[in-house]
């Protein structure tokens, strides 16, 4: 006995299919991860916002690259939803007629006929219509895979990879290796390493180069955004994924833009954001406002500096080094050995900014580096507000930057400051806050300061007699 050969085409109108195994991921929920992403969010974050595992969320975005690859755009109202497929499941169970079923949904009754006839269930030698299976047959169907352009142009696919990633050549057109450089292990371009020497176009100038070099062949066309898919996008089969390291970021996944604009600030809340800080720090008519940030040196050293916005009065905060420090081995999410990690600026900057009266010690504006991501703990232990700059905006921390400028008369770029002793230190703060400046009539800011000292003490005595 047994069914007929053919028995399921005849049924259901369709080519058999073959079987869903694990209950795929509807595109729904796909598409609403990808909009939770475009949003700044991370990958496990947006994949618990969409009800799914944070494993999985992290799967997709590693294999798509960090690139949808369906489109963010929902289906038009003439496609049944999953929702109203569930509802014909429960119709269909409590025995309703096409007819019916139709006039709950809206639908015409020929749509219902033909959803429950193409897209259900056949395991059972019978047809049993049930939402999700119904759901992953119409998905499967809807696709519509494409060949990538540059699979199927091998021509153009050879000018692009030479572009990108071709050797460099001397004069005489011998070939320049480069560094030497380890295999690639599928992850970013780390910072201050040797990078892989190659010709080194970006996909928009390929994109560009085209119709210049091949005015008149139309087939020898692409689009920048098409060469970054060939490259981040799995399974595209046009480009090695290992050709990433030729990109001028080196990144081995595309950063959504969102989260790209997040991810230097993370620690930084719309409450202490400069727009936040209080109009009288603007005027520099109230004393007790700093300006802060770092200067840089090299092998992870660095010396804070605080600079008062009335006085122009400069402290320099000694950063050591702490002890491992290029002997032991870097570890994982472990504290910063650099000297100036987030807790122990946050512990050098409270120690140094305590030690100031309590009318000078009102706020600080500092640079967004996160140096001072612990600034909630730091206003904690010291009452002091710490402010945030916006991004690549120096001059909102003007003072700063100017005295870091005189600052590097003393400590130049590209030198190793953590040769220099908090004695030291001080005592090139103590010869700075000694210059005259025209700014304050030719006074120092510690004859500046000393003046504001001296009328807080006297006010301080009338008010108490």
């Amino acid at each position: 006995m047994g069914r007929p050969p053919g028995w399921m085409v005849t049924r259901t109108g369709r080519p058999a299919m073959r079987s869903p195994g694990r209950p795929p991921i509807r595109r729904d929920i796909e598409r609403q991860f990808w909009l939770e992403i475009a949003g700044g969010a991370t990958s496990e974050a947006a994949a618990i916002a969409c009800g799914v595992s944070g494993a999985e969320g992290s799967r997709w975005f590693r294999e798509r690259g960090g690139m949808p690859s369906i489109q963010l755009v929902g289906l038009s109202g003439r496609y049944l939803s999953f929702a109203e497929r569930e509802e014909i499941a429960i119709c269909r169970g409590r025995g309703a007629g096409v007819r019916e079923i139709a006039r709950q949904l809206g639908r015409s009754p020929s749509t219902i006929s033909r959803e429950l006839r193409r897209n259900a269930a056949t395991r059972s030698g019978r047809l049993e219509y049930r939402a999700g299976v119904a759901q992953w047959k119409a998905e499967l169907v809807a696709r519509r895979p494409k060949t990538a352009k540059l699979v199927e142009n091998p021509r153009l696919r050879e000018y692009v990879q030479d572009r990108l990633a071709g050797v460099i050549r001397a004069a005489d057109g011998t070939v320049i290796a480069g560094p030497a450089l380890k295999p690639w292990k599928g992850l970013n371009q780390a910072r201050r390493s040797d990078r892989r020497w190659s010709t080194a176009w970006s996909p928009e100038q390929i994109a560009a180069r085209l119709p210049v070099d091949f005015p008149d062949d139309e087939s020898m066309r692409i689009s920048h955004e098409a060469i970054y898919q060939a490259l981040y996008v799995q399974g595209r089969g046009a480009l090695k994924r290992e050709l990433v390291t030729c990109l001028r970021t080196g990144r081995a996944l595309r950063v959504p833009r969102a989260r790209a604009r997040n991810r230097p600030s993370g620690h930084v809340s719309s409450d202490v954001v400069i727009s936040e800080r209080p109009a009288e720090v603007e005027d520099r008519a109230v004393p007790g406002h700093w300006e802060g940030d770092l200067i840089i040196g090299l092998n992870r050293s660095a010396i804070g500096t605080l600079v008062e916005r009335s006085t122009r009065f400069a402290l320099l905060i000694h950063l050591p080094r702490l002890e491992g420090y290029g002997t032991e081995p870097r570890v994982k999410n472990g504290p910063a050995l650099g000297g100036y990690g987030a807790e122990a600026m946050r512990e050098a900057l409270a120690a140094k900014i305590i030690t100031l009266p309590e009318h000078l010690r009102r706020s600080i504006t500092w640079d967004r580096g996160k140096e001072l991501a612990q600034h909630a703990r730091f206003t904690i232990d010291t009452g002091v507000k710490v402010y945030f700059a916006d991004p690549h905006s120096p001059w909102q921390r003007g003072t700063n930057e100017n005295t870091n400028g005189l600052l590097r008369q003393y400590f130049p770029k590209g030198t190793d400051l953590a040769r220099w002793n908090a004695e030291e230190i001080d005592a090139v703060a103590t010869a700075l806050n000694q210059r005259p400046r025209k700014t304050l009539g030719w006074k120092t800011p510690a004859e500046a300061l000393d003046e504001l000292l001296s009328q807080h003490h006297s006010v301080g005595v009338a008010t108490t007699g």
